[in-house]
């Protein structure tokens, strides 16, 4: 029983979200308009569960470069009014359109020429007079048991805020890099915006030169516990040897194979990147080759580092 319950709520509520599609007309895109061209904030108000919707819808645009804050509209008559000029423009949430608090201070809003988008879901109540755009949240039903409380109609607002926050990013080519700046203390925030640099492991790198024979370089490679030589000549990159290559080259040289030289056994064209690059993008460089190392350069094209999977943010998935 308790399942079935849940079925019908989610089915209630997702048809609530299904049911906007049709009536994504030219005023969506008017409502997009007006937020593009906004030249302040864009403030999100509601009260009850509409302002908990709001609060949400406000903590989105920001979090996706538009600057947003929730207005509750019992304290814009004690003086936060003053938080609005009138570059702003205001969303206004009510399902039934006639919330007492929001249409007491909307028209004073009206007065100073700030834009209001109205969510309902009455378009020919009051709040949708007031307001420049109205977007309708109607729902067939709420999805609770008695269909009263706000499940559906709350549900339908949110997802039609998140249109609007998609929308507008995508408008604004909205990026990751950007997105990044504007969450530095998260997982994601730090992979955008870590360089390579800031990670790459640089002192006692196990520098190799082509000729150095092999017995010299396992003791190098062995050193170094990075799993890898990096050879180098005239400054230059040359080549690299692995573990991987060592195992190789001792089953193919057996008892030569301490006398045979490096340049014999490396691979000459090792994956690079520079030490600038974004650290999420030398995670995807390995993962794409399915290698657990990078040598690193500057940019004048010389050996400044390794950057290995150990020395990545966490989050990142490597290969190893």
């Amino acid at each position: 029983m308790s399942r079935q319950t849940a079925i019908e709520c989610l089915r209630a509520e997702a048809q609530a979200i299904t049911d906007l599609i049709p009536r994504l007309d030219e005023s969506f895109d008017k409502a997009v308009q007006l937020m593009l061209d906004c030249k302040g904030k864009v403030i999100i108000t509601g009260v009850g569960k509409s302002g908990h919707i709001a609060t949400k819808i406000a903590a989105t645009l920001a979090s996706m470069g538009t600057p947003s804050f929730f207005l509750n509209p019992l304290d814009a008559y004690h003086g936060d009014l003053g938080m609005l000029t009138p570059n702003d423009t205001l969303i206004a949430i009510s399902y039934s359109g006639n919330t007492e608090e929001l249409l007491r201070f909307i028209p004073l809003l009206k007065e100073r020429g700030i834009s209001v988008i109205a969510l309902t879901g009455k378009t020919d109540s009051l709040l949708a007079r007031y307001a420049d755009v109205v977007l309708d949240v109607a729902v067939s039903r709420e999805a609770d048991p008695l269909n009263l409380a706000p499940t559906s109609s709350t549900t339908a607002a949110l997802a039609l805020g998140d249109a609007l926050a998609c929308a507008i990013a995508k408008a604004r080519d909205f990026q990751p890099a950007d997105f990044a700046r504007l969450h530095p203390g998260g997982d994601l925030g730090r992979r955008l915006l870590t360089r390579v640099e800031d990670m790459m492991v640089r002192d006692n790198l196990p520098l190799l030169h082509p000729d150095c024979p092999m017995s010299e370089a396992i003791e190098v490679v062995t050193n170094g516990k990075l799993g890898v030589g990096i050879v180098v000549e005239n400054g230059r990159l040359r080549g690299i040897i692995t573990d991987g290559d060592v195992r190789r080259a001792m089953q193919a040289y057996k008892a030569d194979f301490f006398t045979t030289p490096v340049s014999e056994i490396m691979t000459p064209t090792p994956k690079t990147i520079h030490a600038k690059d974004r650290i999420v993008d030398a995670g995807e460089q390995m993962n794409h080759y399915s290698i657990h190392s990078l040598v690193v350069l500057n940019e004048q094209e010389e050996v400044v580092g390794v950057i290995d999977s150990f020395s990545c943010l966490p989050g990142t998935r490597f290969y190893h």
